[in-house]
């Protein structure tokens, strides 16, 4: 049994030449993870895809980046993905530097180290309690100590592989995503086929009632193991409700078979974690999902789902469809509207509802996070955020009071706008929309967003048909002759600051000094998990 080797490497295929400036032809190299392949992508050539072109990866190729986990290996699957004229704009950043609007900065930095400090080890989500944050790396996860903003420490560090350990906190209790198929659910596993009916991947669950030295108390495995989960616990906080999304599976993973058109749902009891269960395995898609034939990818499972569990709704990404759920029963979420973008939207990644529920921020990751997009050849309405208001139906009301009327029928989707950071950033750059958090202030919406190497982007939604930015902060890219994956993961607001984990830089502590936000610096919160958003009264 072996692991895939450490460090970066280069790829060989003709797509891979850039033009960066009048430099001429660089080849761009993708850093590859040491972590083992995730299970939808591990033991075959071809990966579902939308189409495949002459320009296209080898099959060696896209099992590299699939190893790389997330959805890396769909930079291979971008129409016309040759980028040999893709040049730098002049005024894009150089390696090692920074910029920023007058209006935010960046105060703390804590750079990736011990088990994690390799290229390959990927930082990825953010979760939040108390003075704590609790960053997930494909190594495990780190405990970082925020009381002192400016000065954050570390607290502990847990070695335990399994990318991408997505991340979420309850009470005394931590939850971790693994996607990649492992021997077995110890933290001491190693990389296992996902041909091998004994291989394990699902959600891990930890006892953090002492940051300092976090406890291993349940594993559940879940089909096509966890990509990313969201919490919505019940009414009464006793038990804890964690849908799984996961996606892309093989008729030879014994595990993970097709059409996998559901979400698993993992059941939590707060008092007794170690008893955590398998309850249910909806099918949001009993007709099929988005069969893949234009321009995004078939839906075959879901990328990611936020739940606004005091409304009773959440927001679902599913590849190639966004949907809006009902989920009052928690053991039976009902899909309630269903919306494509067949032009510009590849890959529905994330949501983020605002906090009357009455608009929807999905995330495009086009390229899947590993291509350089965020650029004039791609455009504006690509690899973008697509704005969406909720209309008709009945309006979720404030926590504890009945819903409004506001129209007949079913609630439904409407699109609005695309929103799409206007800074051109380096053909060496990994670039696109990923994770983000509602800024709570009152009677706006304003979300801070990470965009991989394009950096932080802060932008005002209150007007859905036209978004607009009022803070930013970048790097320049990692190397200017090669494409190593790195940039914001995650960026959060959290009470009074912005906290980011980047995939090679560590974590980042940053401050926004903008009148627009002031009074949600005075918003407190006790936990915060970006993806089960709470309702902000201000």
């Amino acid at each position: 049994m072996t692991t895939p080797r450490r460090g970066s490497k280069r790829l060989s295929t003709g797509w891979r030449q850039l033009a960066v400036g009048a430099a001429g032809a660089l080849s761009l190299a993708l850093a590859l993870a040491a972590t083992p392949a995730i299970a939808h992508d591990d033991d075959h050539d071809e990966p579902e895809v939308a189409q495949t072109t002459a320009d296209g990866c080898s099959a060696e190729e896209r099992k590299e980046l699939a190893a790389l986990g997330d959805n890396f290996v769909a930079a291979c699957d971008i129409a016309g993905n040759d980028f040999s004229m893709l040049r730098t704009p002049a005024r894009a950043l150089k390696p090692g530097e920074t910029d920023s609007s007058d209006n935010l900065s960046l105060v703390a930095n804590i750079p990736k180290q011990g088990a994690f400090a390799d290229v390959s080890a990927l930082n990825s989500d953010l979760a939040f309690k108390g003075k704590y944050a609790f960053a997930g790396n494909y190594n495990g996860f780190m405990v970082y100590d925020v009381s002192r903003a400016k000065h954050p420490r570390i607290v502990s560090q847990v070695v335990c592989p399994g990318s991408q350990n997505d991340i979420s906190v309850y009470g005394d209790l931590l939850v971790l995503s693994v996607d990649s198929s492992r021997s077995d659910d110890s933290c001491s596993s190693t990389a296992l086929s996902a041909q091998q009916k004994d291989a394990w991947e699902g959600i891990r669950v930890f006892d953090i009632s002492d940051p300092e030295s976090p406890q291993y108390v349940a594993a559940v495995e879940t089909a096509c193991g966890s990509h990313t989960h969201t919490l919505a616990p019940d009414k009464r906080g006793r038990n804890l409700f964690v849908y799984v999304s996961s996606y892309s599976p093989n008729e030879t993973f014994p595990d993970c078979q097709p059409p996998h058109d559901k979400i698993s749902i993992v059941k939590v009891p707060v008092k007794d974690p170690g008893s955590s269960s398998l309850v249910a395995a909806p099918v949001l898609f009993p007709d099929g999902g988005n069969p893949g034939e234009g321009y995004s990818r078939p839906t075959t499972g879901c990328h990611d789902i936020t739940a606004y569990p005091s409304k009773d709704i959440a927001a679902g990404a599913c590849m190639g469809d966004g949907i809006l759920l009902d989920i009052s029963d928690r053991e039976a979420p009902r899909v309630i509207d269903q919306v494509r973008d067949e032009e510009n939207f590849s890959f529905w990644h994330s949501a983020t509802f605002n906090n009357k529920a009455n608009k929807v921020v999905f995330t495009d990751e086009l390229g899947g996070g590993g291509a350089p997009t965020c650029n004039p050849e791609t455009g504006r309405t690509k690899g973008a955020n697509a704005i969406y208001d909720i209309v008709g139906g009945k309006k979720p009301g404030k926590p504890g009071k009945k819903a409004k009327k506001a129209g007949k029928g079913t609630p439904q989707l409407a699109f609005r706008s695309y929103y799409k950071i206007p800074r051109p950033q380096a053909a060496t750059e990994n670039c696109v929309a990923h994770n983000g958090s509602l800024i709570p202030v009152k009677g706006k919406d304003i979300m801070v967003q990470a965009w991989y190497q394009g950096g932080i982007s802060v932008f005002d939604f209150t007007n859905s048909r036209k978004p607009k930015e009022i803070a930013w902060f970048d790097r320049g890219p990692i190397s200017d002759t090669e494409l190593v994956t790195g940039g914001s993961w995650s960026a959060y607001w959290y009470n009074g600051r912005i906290y980011s984990n980047d995939i090679q830089k560590g974590f980042d502590v940053l401050e926004l000094d903008d009148a627009r936000v002031r009074s949600a610096k005075k918003v407190r919160m006790d936990v915060f998990n970006p993806q089960s958003q709470p309702y902000y009264n201000n």
